[in-house]
């Protein structure tokens, strides 16, 4: 029964595929190279891409997906989501204490779907209130039980006493409590080893660290350092043993610095980054992950009565505003970047509006989508199975119905999404 249970739910997220697909390409984006390709043939196999040649041929017994007039690119990756929820405030800050990891579990599998529906294929999940409710969805995901993108996911993010990621922040004083390592709390280096250990005993993929304050926790600051060097070289060391991508949330420039010099693999939203930041993320290789659609979403909301908490709403009006300027800095000074929403703040689904204010900011419309390919790939350190459309990669698709180059809005209404080689979309007609 549960054999066919499990069948019943696969062909109800994706439509079935043969064992040979043949893509009949009008237009193909190579992300490695930087260049479009005109009238190919891209041949899937059991999730895979076996071959991408000129012309439009044809195989006995293949099916054939006609994408002759569409523009082609490699599944998006977005590096920083949070599926389990969406910011709703005020009723955002209450959930913790009225719903179970069953009723998150259940909710965050629309907003994957609603990611996957928008071109993104591949997720890094950084920080999740309830880490049952993101990994049963990122193993349900990985079983073909639900439809969404391939996840990443970091589980609980790691804060100090009373940081940016602190769970208790905000709450009476009977029910605060002195969360530790297990909490994703820290304080020492020894504590930084045991929060690792920690989240490779849960299951986590990478780990996430608030390296300064925030803007929607219930503190004061949105940009002071919360860790010192010794807890983020201890971090670091950690991960390194258990081959973990660490990721710093960081809005402020001297706990950024204080991650950079550590050894940190990205920084995300980077608001007051620093020319001597820029520097010391050229020299270490660090990727910055900007989330500009965060910025503008809380700038927003900061504008509204009674929408944010009153300790928060200075932090949204300051910060928000901010991020996109930021950007623009980083990559005139030649900062790598990899995309990054930070969706669960903005809204699921709307993630294609993040090229859109990059492009506004000064980046060409291709660089903005290797950001989103080759770049988030290899930050991850995936490069030699996503990002392309390649041989030996995984068959993660989109297709535009007009060319994004001319119209970088063209990426936010996506025609058709492939992942692993099932077709989760595919808008004949319009």
């Amino acid at each position: 029964m549960f054999r066919l249970l499990c069948t019943l739910c696969t062909a109800l997220t994706a439509h079935s595929v043969f064992a040979t697909t043949l893509i009949h390409a009008g237009f193909v984006f190579d992300t490695k190279a930087g260049q479009v390709l005109t009238n190919r043939t891209i041949t899937v196999d059991e999730g895979r891409i076996v071959s991408i040649e000129a012309g439009y041929s044809q195989a006995l017994g293949a099916e054939i997906i006609d994408l002759k007039n569409a523009y082609v690119v490699p599944g998006f990756m977005d590096m920083h989501v949070h599926l389990d929820g969406e910011l709703d405030p005020p009723a955002s800050y209450s959930e913790e204490f009225l719903m179970n990891s069953a009723d998150i579990a259940l909710r965050s599998t629309v907003y994957a779907r609603r990611t996957l529906d928008a071109g993104f294929t591949t997720v890094r999940d950084l920080g999740a209130g309830d880490i049952q409710a993101i990994f049963a969805l990122r193993d349900a995901i990985a079983e073909g039980l639900v439809a969404g993108p391939r996840i990443f996911a970091a589980g609980k993010a790691m804060a100090t006493t009373g940081g940016h990621a602190d769970p208790t922040n905000g709450i009476k004083a009977d029910l605060r409590g002195d969360p530790g390592p297990k909490d994703g709390v820290i304080n020492g280096p020894d504590d930084a080893y045991k929060g690792v250990r920690q989240r490779y005993k849960d299951g986590s993929d990478v780990i996430k660290l608030t390296v300064t304050g925030g803007v929607l926790s219930l503190a004061k600051s949105g940009d002071n350092p919360q860790f010192t060097d010794d807890e983020l070289e201890a971090v670091v060391a950690a991960a390194k043993d258990y081959g973990f991508v660490v990721a710093v949330h960081a809005h402020g420039a001297l706990g950024m610095k204080r991650a950079i010099r550590a050894g940190v693999h990205s920084v995300e939203h980077g608001t007051f980054m620093d020319e001597e930041a820029m520097r010391l993320m050229r020299k270490q290789g660090t990727w910055y992950v900007p989330t500009i659609s965060a910025g503008k979403w809380v700038a927003d909301l900061a504008e509204l009565d009674d929408k944010l908490p009153e300790v928060v709403r200075p932090k949204a009006a300051a910060i928000g505003p901010q991020i996109q300027d930021t950007f623009g800095e980083a990559y005139a000074a030649g900062v790598k970047i990899a995309f990054g929403t930070d969706a669960g703040v903005s809204p699921h689904g709307a993630n294609g509006k993040e090229f859109r204010f990059m492009v506004e900011a000064g980046m060409p419309v291709m660089e903005a989508i290797q950001s989103a390919t080759v770049n988030a790939a290899e930050l991850l350190r995936v490069e030699n199975e996503l990002g392309q459309i390649a041989p030996g990669f995984h068959a993660d698709i989109v297709a535009f119905d007009a060319n994004p180059l001319d119209d970088v809005s063209v990426l936010e209404r996506p025609s058709f999404v492939m992942k692993a080689g099932a077709v989760f979309r595919h808008d004949k007609g319009r």
